[in-house]
């Protein structure tokens, strides 16, 4: 790898999306830059669900835009299937939106509220000239009787009805990759399992790949089949859901685990907790840009910045004082 330095965290199986060194940055006024993802790289394999996860401001939601091209990243490359994202400009980008769709957050603000849901989900095969008797297939799909919900406007629907309308939308061009940016944070908790379940049903049905984001690891835990944690832009750690949730290496890590109910780990309470709250990412911290919150930070992690590498089968981390080394 070139540039940030981080190995090439591969996925087991074949491999349908590479990232690698994805930096994303802002404008943040009076000349400053908001340094929102620096050197991601990962693998994500056909089947797979990759869940991304960290405390908000950290780089989620910018990273999946980004492999979107929504905006393109400012370096790095996004390859899907071999084919280049980054290099791609106007109707060839276009085309290969159809294979590599989006669940925002929002499922309400994500919707035009003055559209019927049949031409909402519709939009896509009339652009692309495709079968138009597949939305009521789709809106069967995930649990809306066409008949009646088809004429509706987003408006008249709850919140998770609005999201089973935008995982419509995202299904009916086919795609081989889903990208779900926090597409539960904003239900209720009872709704969150039915979109979950039905996220994991959908996958099975049109063998789907997922990139699942979200802030809560009890929620990716039940979901992932392996687990990318990232701080303030920074790729900390990645694992097999089990083998990351079982031996966390890094002390982040091991503090969001410490937030899941019945999730603390047999550690001390100084070793499982963090306290403030997350730098600016106009200016992070020198070296680990954890170091500021860490209960391990030494001077090392301020003078030199940790590379990531494995520890493990399949199990890598960016820290000078992994836990499986202590």
């Amino acid at each position: 790898m070139a540039g940030s330095g981080n190995a090439h965290l591969r996925a087991p199986g074949e491999v349908l999306l590479r990232v690698e060194d994805l930096v994303v940055e802002f404008p943040g006024g009076r000349g400053r830059t908001v340094l929102a993802v620096s050197g991601v790289s990962f693998d994500l394999a056909r089947g797979e669900t990759l869940g991304i996860v960290g405390e908000s401001g950290c780089g989620k939601s910018s990273t999946a835009r980004a492999l979107v091209q929504l905006p393109p990243p400012r370096s790095g490359s996004v390859r899907l299937d071999g084919v280049e994202l980054t290099r791609l400009r106007g109707e060839a980008l276009r085309r290969t939106r159809r294979r590599l769709q989006m669940i925002f957050q929002d499922p309400i603000s994500s919707l035009n509220p003055r559209r019927r849901v049949r031409d909402i989900v519709g939009e896509g095969p009339r652009v692309w000239d495709l079968d138009p008797a597949r939305e009521d297939e789709v809106l069967e799909a995930v649990g809306l009787d066409p008949a009646t919900a088809a004429e509706r406007r987003p408006h008249e629907f709850s919140g998770g009805q609005c999201q089973r309308v935008s995982i419509a939308r995202a299904l009916i061009l086919d795609p081989e990759v889903v990208i779900c940016d926090e597409p539960v944070s904003a239900l209720d908790v009872s709704v969150q399992a039915q979109i979950l379940n039905l996220l994991a049903d959908l996958k099975e049905r049109y063998r789907l790949t997922l990139v699942f984001i979200a802030h809560d690891l009890a929620v990716v835990k039940n979901v992932a089949d392996r687990i990318l944690v990232m701080y303030l832009g920074k790729t900390c750690e990645l694992a097999a859901g089990d083998d990351l949730i079982g031996r966390p290496a890094h002390p982040y890590t091991r503090a969001l685990i410490a937030t899941i109910p019945g999730g603390a780990l047999d550690l001390p309470p100084a070793d499982q907790l963090i306290s403030g709250e997350p730098p600016s990412p106009v200016n992070p911290p020198s070296g680990c840009r954890f170091r500021t919150r860490c209960p391990r930070a030494a001077p090392r992690c301020a003078d030199e910045e940790p590379l990531i590498r494995p520890i493990g089968q399949d199990h890598w981390v960016a820290c000078h004082y992994p836990n499986h080394e202590n």
